[in-house]
């Protein structure tokens, strides 16, 4: 793996009107899989968009394969090694699969016809829709239209991919797929996946940033998320009153986080648990219980 950051960014600023959906985030991205979660509202999208030279934020530094994005020469050369997977791709309904991922390799200025039709074949068979190659996206479900913007971010080898909820409307084999794919080509390049999927950060990812209220609450490996948690996890037989969040688990005990009372039978913690202690301690005023 390389070790030159692909990513730097440091200090990024975004408002709108008078909400901060950024202030101050600073962080850098190197070759693998970073997760990016937080709740709806926490600048996830807007983060996403920011590196993929979408928008452009009021105040920061920001480099992205060696180029800064603010001007017209380094967006022309960050877009020709990016593959970016928005929340809303914006398929032509009367597309075929095929015709819409080679618009947008001819956007990618492929112009050689038969090498560009190669390469279309080649991310429509690593997506899993050879098949489905020559239906009208109109035609193909929520996962299939998923996986057709997938193998459009993936034409032209990127260097970086940015994905935005790319599993939503995915069913679990779809998602265990998506994850065997993702994990390949996060080996020589760099991943950046935002998802509400915890159990895909910590099968997936070697690193992780949790953002929330447009700040970055934690960063670094998903055990180490998990780990915040350590101590503030723990099941009885009946609901804790106090507890941040509970529920019933499988085997009838219920499942606490927060803070543990005395004697309490603490388990090990998940990454879900860490992010949810940072997320909602992060939301209660210093000294509060």
């Amino acid at each position: 793996m390389s070790t030159a950051p692909t990513v730097q960014a440091s200090g990024l600023t975004l408002s709108y009107g008078r909400t901060a959906a950024l202030a101050g985030v600073t962080f850098s991205l190197s070759d693998g899989v970073t997760g990016l979660l937080g709740p709806n509202g926490a600048g996830k999208t807007t983060l996403l968009r920011i590196v993929a030279t979408a928008m452009t934020p009021d105040e920061g530094e920001l480099t992205v394969l060696g180029a800064d994005p603010r001007t017209g020469p380094g967006r022309l050369s960050v877009r020709s090694r990016l593959g970016y997977l928005p929340q809303d791709p914006g398929f032509h309904p009367h597309f075929t699969a095929f015709a819409f991922v080679d618009y947008m390799a001819i956007l990618k200025e492929m112009t050689e016809r038969r090498t560009r039709h190669a390469e279309v074949r080649r991310v429509l068979a690593e997506v899993g829709l050879d098949a489905q190659r020559g239906k009208k996206i109109k035609a193909l479900s929520g996962g299939m239209r998923q996986r057709v913007a997938l193998a459009a971010a993936l034409v032209a080898d990127p260097e970086l991919l940015v994905l935005d909820e790319p599993t939503v409307g995915l069913d679990p084999e779809q998602r265990l797929r998506f994850r065997e794919l993702v994990a390949g080509l996060g080996e020589g390049r760099t991943v950046l996946v935002s998802t509400h999927q915890t159990e895909e950060v910590m099968q997936l990812c070697q690193r992780v940033i949790v953002l929330d209220h447009g700040a970055i609450r934690f960063e670094g490996p998903p055990a180490e998320l998990a780990a915040v948690a350590r101590g503030r996890v723990w099941t009885s037989p009946s609901r804790a009153p106090r507890a941040l969040a509970a529920w019933r688990t499988g085997s009838g005990l219920y499942r606490h986080v927060g803070t543990a009372p005395p004697g309490a039978d603490l388990v090990d913690p998940t990454v879900e648990d860490g992010y949810l202690l940072l997320v909602d301690v992060t939301a209660t005023p210093a000294g509060a219980a």
